[in-house]
């Protein structure tokens, strides 16, 4: 998921690391300034490091507990351990496996069973989004997420409001109108069907590194309101995010007993969901991962994997600085590293006289590692971005635009990634050659973008390209002309789809959907239709309890 600028206006100093995270002198005056954490914390964001070091640990049948095993987590700016997590072999599963059993298929709370739990969550949100309000808990959530996936700060901040505003628009009496039922009259007196909303039961969570809080959040809490019992696996890269986020929480009155928190390998996971054999995961992250446990699971799934996300730019050029300073965010912040983020441009022949790539250019020029403007890729290694940028390349026609290089001055360990904002050029009708269009399609999770051209009469090439991806998440249609619009939007899919010239493809606020389209495994998070979608299925009860007619006698057989 993706954001692209926190909706306040807020600055701060941002600690600064433009060598060793540590001899920063500005993060030590950060440290100062902000060494004090919220009264539910049991770390400081700033002050976790090689030398003070934070501990993660699981939640299970209502307590925290440690593990006998524990991996280290190394620092993505100096590749020192600076936090352990509990991590949780195959052999220590069974009291994970334990606390979903309890949890019936009916859940923990539906319509007709534990009500008023409905309206426990939503005072529990209206307590939890008041907190997190508060200046210096939005503060500490800020600069936890900015410690463990380097991003700037008004980046992070941005994460922390959206899940603010998501619980704030829960409060109240929203949980319970989640639930909402209808009934239609029946055929005779005293029948009548109900149609209700209703929980799964026992369910997972599985969540990646790129947004700590905001992505396990939302889902944990929807699949909280509709009355299922989860256990949440966030990637033990970013989990202590989570973990202290659990601990507000469950201050803010959430049973401790209501959800599980778990650490463990991809591999371990993957083998407590099939011992467990939950009624649904929710899982967010790959395709390849996505399909794995697709499969595993016998389609018992709800999916927001990844895509490679395209922005169509049409006939009309106008308002060129803004256009290029949203491509710019789209592929480039948080270094690339959102599952929205712009993968591939489509520039309309107009365009090419406009100055856009110039300008594009010059902004990503300005990103740097001392503000985390650009920072390091956690998936990606910087060797293996560049031996995909020589292969495109060798493609005829393609050229380097911009970037291409390794980051310099830094001590990001090389089992990170650290590359300048870079875009490659490939014409349209190379990447429409089956033996390059899996090469040029291929996602890079980091700060990298395809840019191409159309003619007005390769529109069609433009639209094919689009067709053949195979993830549709998000896309942006950077035009005012209202048949064009028509037409390309009529031709495509993208399930959040931005449309007009401020278009993007990255910045989903919590207001609306945000998740894929074409696939009827696909998941949405952040509005009452996605909670609904994902964390509960459709009951029909049909309710006859009479009066017989007048008079009735036992008819012939059928």
């Amino acid at each position: 998921m993706s954001r692209l600028l926190s909706r306040r206006g807020i600055t701060s100093i941002a600690p600064r690391f433009a060598g060793n995270w540590l001899s920063s002198s500005l993060f030590l005056a950060s440290r100062r300034i902000h060494s004090s954490s919220p009264p539910f914390a049991t770390v400081a964001a700033v002050e976790i490091s090689g030398s003070h070091p934070a501990e993660v640990q699981n939640l299970v049948q209502g307590k925290w507990t440690g593990s006998n095993s524990w991996n280290w987590i190394i620092d993505p700016l100096n590749g020192e351990r600076f936090i352990k997590v509990a991590e949780v072999h195959e052999a220590d599963i069974e009291p994970f496996v334990e606390s979903l059993s309890k949890c019936p298929k009916y859940g923990l709370h539906n319509p007709l069973r534990s009500p008023e739990r409905y309206v426990m969550y939503g005072d529990i949100s209206a307590k939890a989004a008041n907190m997190l309000a508060q200046p210096e808990v939005s503060d500490f959530f800020t600069r936890l997420i900015q410690r463990v996936s380097p991003k700037s700060y008004n980046q992070a901040l941005a994460e922390v409001t959206v899940s603010q505003k998501f619980l704030e628009n829960f409060s109240g009496d929203q949980v319970r109108f989640l639930a909402r039922s209808f009934a239609v009259p029946g055929n005779h007196l005293g029948q009548q069907s109900h149609g209700y909303r209703w929980p799964y039961g026992p369910v997972a969570i599985v969540t990646p590194f790129n947004f700590p809080l905001e992505i396990p959040l939302l889902q944990l809490m929807g699949a909280l309101y509709m009355g299922n019992k989860p256990i949440l696996k966030v990637d033990s890269k970013v989990s202590i995010v989570m973990e202290q986020m659990l601990r507000l929480l469950h201050e803010c009155g959430l049973p401790k007993e209501d959800t599980d928190f778990i650490n463990a390998d991809g591999i371990t996971m993957n083998r407590f969901l099939l011992k467990a054999n939950l009624q649904m995961t929710l899982f967010t992250g790959s395709s390849r991962v996505a399909e794995k446990l697709a499969a595993d699971l016998k389609g018992r799934v709800k999916l927001e994997d990844a895509g490679f996300d395209w922005k169509i730019l049409g006939p009309d050029v106008q308002e060129v600085d803004y256009v290029a300073w949203v491509c710019d965010q789209d592929a480039y912040a948080c270094s690339g590293q959102k599952c929205s983020a712009q993968s591939i441009l489509f520039m309309h022949e107009n365009w090419a006289s406009s100055g856009l790539i110039p300008k594009m250019k010059n902004l990503a020029g300005r990103r740097k590692l001392e503000d985390l403007t650009i920072g390091p890729v956690l998936t990606v290694t910087t060797e293996t971005m560049r031996e995909h940028i020589e292969k495109l390349l060798e493609i005829p026609g393609a050229k380097l635009l911009f970037g291409g290089e390794p980051l310099e001055n830094h001590s990001i360990p090389k089992v990170y990634g650290a590359l300048q904002p870079t875009a490659v050029f490939i014409p349209i009708r190379e990447i429409l050659k089956d033996y390059n269009f899996e090469l040029v399609t291929r996602e890079i999770f980091g700060p990298f973008q395809i840019i191409t051209d159309y003619k007005q009469d390769e529109l069609q090439m433009v639209l094919d390209a689009c067709e053949r991806m195979h993830a549709h998440l998000t896309a942006a249609l950077v035009s005012n002309d209202p048949l064009f619009l028509q037409d390309v939007l009529g031709r495509s899919v993208n399930g959040t789809t931005y449309a007009g010239i401020r278009a993007r493809t990255t910045g989903a606020p919590q207001n609306h959907w945000f998740g894929p389209a074409g696939d009827p495994r696909g998941a949405g998070i952040g509005t009452p239709e996605a909670i609904k979608l994902v964390w509960s299925c459709h009951r029909e009860i049909i309710f006859d309890i009479g009066p017989l007619p007048t008079h009735w006698e036992l008819p012939p057989p059928t």
